[in-house]
């Protein structure tokens, strides 16, 4: 196939807040697609906060992007053109192929999509890396039980709003905190948690005590800062902290300090941080449980699309800025499902 592959290269890196300024874009020639390869297009790109990190060359769970490289992120994609026999043309498949309109592998990072079974673009929110993030963060390090108050920072966002809704199917008592009335009030009126915080107008250690009158029994933590160390103040004993991010955070060119760790201390409670590319192996317990639920609109899921791979640095800084509502996905091509 002959033609040209738009990609969004890491130019720099980025001191605090990222800018366009710290990415480039560049046209490349398509290579032939040599025996046993797959060559796709992009659909749909996601767009996380961990892109943040994976900017950074401080150390961390991950290497970073080096200088020059393409983006990193996760992909939904068509098959233009296989020499795989375990793929063909017009196949749809879910990949991490970055911020690019084209990408060719072996295939063995791809996993096949049925459009019959959930649009094609939730594999890259609920029923992907993020609705998966919920998941393994609640049921595996959380273990909620009937009865107990789970608390969910970021909570309209992608984790965050899975996190809240399979607490409730667990029979527990959710509890959003949210940047703004609106997010506030599609968590609550639309989504089904039992009470939601604005930490930008709240003061939120009387309003999570006024939300959470048995107190916090599980933080499912997104966020960190100001908001985990009002949380800290209202745990129970034997609380759980499953520790997914601290958004607060991540453009921080200074040590802000953190929150006092007595409670804790005196709570006997439990943090843990977690890495979801660590638990591949829970990937069918999760589409099992969660798919149905999904099909079943028990499981709300929101989208925030934005259109062209130009958009993504933008998309991106979108993110750290709170103008997000939802998944935040780039639409690259058009989805040939919807047609």
């Amino acid at each position: 196939m002959n033609g040209k592959n738009r990609r969004i290269l890491l130019k720099s890196r980025p001191v605090g807040m990222p800018t366009a300024a710290n990415f480039g874009a560049v046209d490349v020639p398509l290579l032939p697609v040599a025996d046993g390869d797959v060559l796709r297009r992009t659909i749909y790109l996601s767009v996380d906060p961990y892109m943040r990190g994976r900017m950074s060359d401080a150390d961390s769970y991950a290497a970073p992007v080096n200088l020059g490289d393409v983006m990193c992120g996760h992909t939904v994609s068509e098959v233009v053109e296989s020499r795989n026999p375990a793929f063909r043309a017009g196949d749809i498949v879910a990949g991490y192929d970055g911020w690019q309109q084209y990408a060719v592998s072996n295939g063995k990072d791809l996993r096949k999509l049925d459009p019959r079974a959930a649009p094609v673009s939730t594999a890259l929110g609920v029923l992907g890396m993020p609705g998966m993030t919920a998941f393994v963060g609640l049921i595996d390090i959380g273990q909620p039980r009937a009865g107990e108050t789970v608390v969910v920072s970021a909570a309209s966002g992608a984790v965050g709003s899975v996190v809240g809704q399979l607490a409730k199917a667990r029979g527990c008592r959710a509890v959003g905190i949210a940047g703004s009335a609106e997010k506030c009030r599609y968590v609550v009126e639309e989504l089904g948690f039992d009470a939601c915080v604005n930490y930008k107008t709240d003061d939120l250690v009387p309003a999570l005590q006024a939300a959470c009158p048995n107190r916090i029994d599980i933080d499912f933590e997104n966020v960190g800062g100001a908001v985990l160390a009002a949380v800290l103040r209202v745990l129970n004993r034997g609380a759980r902290i499953p520790l997914c991010g601290r958004i607060s955070e991540y453009n921080d060119t200074e040590d802000r300090g953190g929150p006092s760790l007595r409670s804790l201390l005196v709570n006997r409670a439990m943090i843990k941080g977690f890495i979801v590319s660590d638990h591949g192996d829970r990937m069918p317990a999760f589409i099992q449980e969660v798919a149905p639920l999904v099909r079943d609109r028990r499981i709300k899921y929101r989208e925030d699309v934005i259109d062209g791979l130009d958009a993504a640095p933008r998309a991106l800084i979108g993110l750290f800025e709170s103008r997000n509502f939802g998944k935040m996905i780039v639409r690259v091509s058009p989805d040939p499902t919807l047609a």
